[in-house]
């Protein structure tokens, strides 16, 4: 009964439901998400220009912290759901003890050496002399809570792979709530500076820890999570870092470029850097939105396509990909419309930070519209548990585009050329998506109804 009840919306209900009750809660608990971390960049903004370029600096390191999470979250996320359509509980529940109790031993070993290594990381993510007092003020509490931050990012994954995005948006929700309201006190109230936004992130993630052992402990899970659970077979192991390395290698790609992207702009000062960073924080209230939107697009695709239902699984490709291009034409095109007052509210005094803010997001807000459509397909290939695909779509944004564009723009158009390297990468990722998604499709023409797809 009780796993009935956790899929059937994933077997059963019709797509447009589905992809709502799946999708809504996960999309408004990352976009939530985003939020605070762009209130970290307003409430700093109040220090000054240097720290809110330090933690533009510092930003990568989260990104860092999500790849590691979803290493093992993500990439049993993918293998869980389509276990679940083939009705194998068993086998799910030994995927997600094995991927929660992993990632917590590598996420605190690449703690241990981020704290080791501390100064040379930040120098090597772009820190300028003038910005590194404050981002190591805000780096060493930060990392010291990313263990937790790998610990929710994982179960995030599996709670959402079992049917239970409302969770998950209660955890979200209540983190980014706690950071927000703390953030002010912790800064301004009790006069911490910088570190006081590193501080109110950790308590944050240090509760949602919190929430999600109270979920696990009280027998709401469909699974297990105990450590004797997990079960390092070569069959779940491959499964796992199939998708998820791939996914990996996305954050880290992601962390270059940034890191590439402060190291250019270092040249043209930290207005730029600054500027910059907070378009990136501004950026990622909608990627993340459409992020959290197909988390629940996708274990709704695992599982019929583990259940071998290609109609239903077109049906869902469809719907997510007309809905989420339509947030995205919205969001793109508000952002841009009101552009100057919305980074002027970050930049202060600040001429340079303005000008750079201002015309950076307005270029990227021109190309996002096509990132829902680009994004349906990353997700897809993970999905189906085609790791190779997955791998590469996923890398065309902030890697195989992005990288080569870095280093050519700059030193002929100057700054322009750093501001345009990502809209340009971002068209072409689109055009690669949608061959690959002609090949998709007409290899789902040629599958038969009834039968469970390995």
């Amino acid at each position: 009964m009780k796993q009935n009840a956790k899929t059937e919306l994933l077997s059963s209900a019709p797509i447009p439901k589905a992809l709502l009750a799946m999708g809504i809660p996960t999309m408004i608990g990352m976009l939530v998400n985003a939020l605070y971390n762009l209130a970290d960049a307003w409430f700093v903004s109040g220090l000054g220009e240097s720290q809110v370029g330090a933690i533009a600096v510092v930003y990568p390191l989260g990104q860092l912290v999500v790849g590691l999470g979803l290493l093992f979250g993500n990439g049993a996320s993918s293998y869980i759901s389509r276990q679940l359509g083939r009705g194998d509980l068993d086998q799910a529940n030994r995927a997600a003890g094995t991927a929660l109790y992993s990632s917590l031993a590598v996420g605190a070993a690449a703690v241990a050496a981020a704290l080791l290594f501390l100064t040379p990381l930040l120098r090597l993510l772009g820190a300028t002399d003038s910005l590194l007092l404050y981002a190591r003020a805000y780096a060493g509490i930060y990392i010291l809570s990313c263990l937790f931050g790998v610990f929710n990012v994982a179960m995030n994954n599996i709670v959402t792979s079992e049917g239970a995005a409302k969770t998950t948006m209660l955890v979200l929700l209540t983190g980014a709530a706690l950071n927000v309201a703390l953030d002010p006190l912790l800064i301004y109230g009790l006069g911490w500076g910088i570190a006081g936004a590193a501080a109110a992130t950790a308590l944050a993630q240090m509760i949602s820890t919190c929430i999600y052992l109270w979920y696990a402990a009280s027998g709401r899970s469909l699974f297990r999570l105990r450590p004797q659970d997990c079960c390092f077979s070569r069959e779940i192991l491959s499964e796992i870092l199939k998708i998820g390395v791939p996914t990996l290698a996305f954050q880290l790609l992601t962390i270059l470029s940034i890191a590439l992207t402060n190291h250019t702009a270092g040249r043209y000062g930290d207005a730029a850097i600054a500027g910059l960073g907070v378009v990136t924080r501004l950026m990622s209230v909608g990627s993340l939105t459409v992020f959290g939107f197909l988390k629940g697009f996708q274990p709704l695709a695992g599982y019929s396509y583990g259940a071998g239902r290609p109609d239903r699984l077109r049906e869902a490709i469809k719907t997510a990909a007309i809905w989420s291009t339509a947030f995205c034409m919205l969001f793109g095109g508000g952002c841009a419309l009101f552009a100057p007052g919305i980074v002027s509210r970050f930049a202060g005094e600040s001429a340079g930070m303005l000008a750079v803010g201002v015309k950076a997001l307005r270029l990227n807000c021109a190309a996002f519209i096509l990132f829902g459509f680009y994004t349906v397909y990353s997700f897809l290939f993970l999905a189906l548990g085609k790791g190779r695909e997955g791998f590469f779509l996923g890398a065309c944004r902030q890697g195989i585009c992005l990288l080569p564009l870095l280093l050519l723009l700059p030193p002929v158009w100057g700054v322009d050329g750093l501001l345009y390297a990502q809209p340009i990468a971002d068209l072409l990722s689109a055009a690669i998506a949608g061959c690959m998604a002609v090949r998709l499709h007409h290899g789902l023409k040629q599958i038969r109804s009834g039968s469970p797809l390995r």
